[in-house]
């Protein structure tokens, strides 16, 4: 059995670039850790906290080498190139298959694993919601490759819309998520055309202008969008015409169903709606894929030049990608109003788009499943630290370096191959 030589570790400049961690680390804590504020007698006092902040340097320092040592020793980077070797493709297809299905799994049973647990499955309903926008965002960053920082304002675009026609025109759920979905791809192409020109952080750079311009106009047209009020009101999706609040003037959900009435029942619902409506973006956007308009969207994002030599109608695919991209955040935002019940601007700042690309690219760059797993780690982990309140964005923001540390290429950087040979799985 061969046996892999291990070359003497360079100490000298370990410890270089640890000291550079602890400098690093010295800066960040200072303003976290070091200092902090304390009500005196003259008003807010600063104070100091050195002791704190040198344990966390000398831990930074302490953990980069011991980071080192690990990954020299253990000779992890190389395990990894041989674990993304063609050889594994179908291998790790399978594993794909498989979680995936686990998590579909898990989703279904979910409310019946933590019954009567209301706080899990309103998590549970956000994680999907933001499951629900990365893959829309997938469509557009992922697949075609267009960096759009103004993401949000597709979102809040469904979610007025909803507001608007059932406050004003009693409009339902049902007859307004359609409406909902064209009128946010309308405004996607409406962003699109004129950004065909544009690449990178111009891209970029407009479409986060155009985030914002819907923001104030959400803000600044009070008679139609209530502005900074918002709009209240807004009524709750039903179960085919039968609502799930408690009523004596019509049939209720479980009147019909013979059921004792719970207020829990309609958490559960609004968690099934979404989930049913995530699960058929899911197969909406695999089937866009595999259509030549996917395989456009992804020839686009490998090489704009080689599509048009090849006759490709670059114009149309990109806007095909930010229709089909805002449509789906459309369908959130509809979802989003009827299960808060208010919208204001307050819900579709630049924060919002941030975190949803942050999902999107922390998940992995077109990976259906890695947006997955990234939507629970940026839900929930903020969730999990509400009791250090004080250091909650610190560790939030600690926990994203270190998963793009060990996995730069997102949770999930391995994913199924477009266009497949008939003979070998792989492309040709």
């Amino acid at each position: 059995m061969a046996t892999v030589m291990v070359k003497p570790i360079n100490w000298s400049f370990r410890v270089r670039d640890a000291l550079g961690a602890a400098v690093v680390a010295a800066l960040i804590g200072l303003p976290m850790l070091g200092l902090t504020t304390r009500d005196g007698l003259n008003g807010l006092q600063i104070q100091t906290r050195w002791a704190w902040l040198a344990a966390f340097v000398a831990f930074a320092f302490a953990g980069r080498l011991v980071l080192q040592w690990t990954l020299h020793r253990f000779q992890i980077a190389p395990r990894r190139r041989l674990r993304n070797r063609p050889a594994s493709t179908h291998s790790a297809n399978a594993a794909l298959f498989w979680a995936g299905g686990a998590s579909v799994v898990f989703a279904v049973l979910l409310p019946a694993l933590f019954a009567g647990n209301r706080y899990v499955v309103d998590t549970a309903t956000t994680v999907l919601i933001y499951v629900m926008l990365g893959w829309g965002l997938n469509v557009v960053v992922g697949l075609a490759g267009l960096l759009d920082l103004g993401y949000v304002a597709f979102y809040a675009v469904g979610a007025y819309t909803y507001g608007l026609l059932s406050t004003h025109f009693n409009f339902g759920f049902w007859e307004a998520l359609p409406i909902a979905g064209v009128l946010a791809a309308s405004f996607g192409v409406l962003l699109g055309y004129p950004t065909l020109r544009l690449r990178g952080d111009y891209l970029a750079i407009v479409t986060l202008g155009f985030g914002e311009i819907i923001r104030l106009v959400l803000v600044n047209w009070g008679d139609v969008t209530g502005g900074p009020n918002g709009i209240s009101s807004i009524p709750k999706p039903s179960f085919f015409g039968l609502p799930m609040q408690a009523s004596s003037d019509v049939p209720t959900f479980a009147s019909v169903f013979g059921i004792a009435y719970s207020p829990g029942q309609r958490v559960v619902f609004l968690y099934y709606l979404i989930l049913v409506l995530a699960l058929l973006t899911s197969v909406f956007v695999n089937r866009l894929r595999r259509l030549p308009v996917g395989r456009a969207w992804e020839a686009v994002r490998e090489d704009e030049i080689a599509c048009k030599a090849m006759g490709i109608n670059v114009t149309n695919v990109k806007l095909s990608a930010f229709a089909m991209g805002a449509m789906l955040a459309g369908f959130a935002g509809v979802f989003f109003a009827a299960r808060q019940g208010f919208i204001s601007p307050e819900s579709f700042t630049f924060s919002e788009s941030a975190t949803i690309l942050a999902i999107v690219v922390l998940g992995g760059m077109g990976s259906q499943l890695g947006v997955v797993f990234a939507a629970i780690v940026l839900v929930v982990l903020p969730e999990i630290g509400r009791d250090f309140s004080e250091y909650r964005m610190l560790l939030f923001g600690l926990a994203m370096v270190l998963i793009m540390i060990v996995r730069p290429g997102g949770l999930v950087s391995h994913r199924a191959a477009t266009v497949q040979s008939p003979k070998t799985g792989v492309r040709p």
